[in-house]
């Protein structure tokens, strides 16, 4: 005779809740998103530094040398580097005019993701920077630029605009202050600059930087500054001019 195991009822997976619960109630569009400045960058020349993957080690020193040059960029944050320890550079962000966006919760490749995967990369984080900032962020960014339609669809649902780039520095690959700079110093009005706050050869690189810009005239600019109202699940590259 085959002894069969007592069957027990399955106690529910709470994280499996979760998920549902983030699919049934996200947060757009209940709360609102933060006010924008408003620069108008078909006469200014105007350019969007982003910096990815952060918040991390060097990331005040990137916020105190784009305070020397009054420049506004826009950090695109990991959500499990979002702790009580991180949060007073999250929110001295805030304070200075930045501007912050979705990066996923753990450098996922979302394009390889189920629906519920992505949903809960991108609700996690929005749920953690807002807890601990109070800010709505407005765009996301896919990890290596990998995206797809449903990626988009699920962006979309999180009201959530895909930011890309058009200038990518390669600070990731080459970690020479020299090479980023005049990868930088490439962009044209309109243009959206990739960078990493984690690396110490970007933070070093970045008064250069900023110099280079600064002798051609460039107003540094949110994302939002420069796209305007953007539309949820799009993606977008630049905002140079036709």
């Amino acid at each position: 005779m085959v002894n069969t195991p007592p069957v027990h009822a399955k106690t529910p997976d709470p994280d499996l809740l979760n998920r549902k619960l983030t699919l049934a109630q996200p947060d757009f569009p209940r709360v609102p998103f933060p006010p924008i400045r408003r620069v108008d960058c078909a006469k200014a020349k105007c350019v969007a530094l982003t910096f990815d993957d952060g918040p991390g080690a060097e990331t005040g020193k990137v916020l105190n040398h784009l305070a020397r040059h009054q420049a506004k960029a826009t950090f695109y944050v990991l959500g499990k580097l979002v702790t009580p320890e991180s949060a007073p550079v999250l929110k001295r962000m805030v304070a200075e005019g930045h501007e912050l966006g979705n990066h996923s919760w753990d450098h996922a490749m979302l394009s390889g993701l189920s629906r519920h995967g992505v949903d809960r990369q991108l609700a996690r984080t929005q749920q953690v920077v807002r807890k601990i900032t109070g800010v709505r962020m407005r765009t996301m960014r896919p990890p290596y630029g990998a995206t797809s339609k449903m990626v988009g669809e699920v962006s979309k649902v999180h009201g959530l605009a895909q930011i890309i780039w058009s200038v990518d520095t390669q600070d990731w690959l080459v970690r020479k202050p020299d090479r980023i700079v005049r990868r930088t110093a490439t962009a044209k009005p309109g243009e959206v600059i990739l960078l990493h706050d984690i690396h110490e050869s970007t933070v070093r690189s970045v008064p250069r930087l900023l110099d280079a810009l600064d002798k051609k005239g460039y107003v540094y600019v949110t994302i939002s500054e420069l796209f305007g109202e953007m539309a949820p699940g799009k993606k977008y590259f630049d905002n140079r001019p036709e």
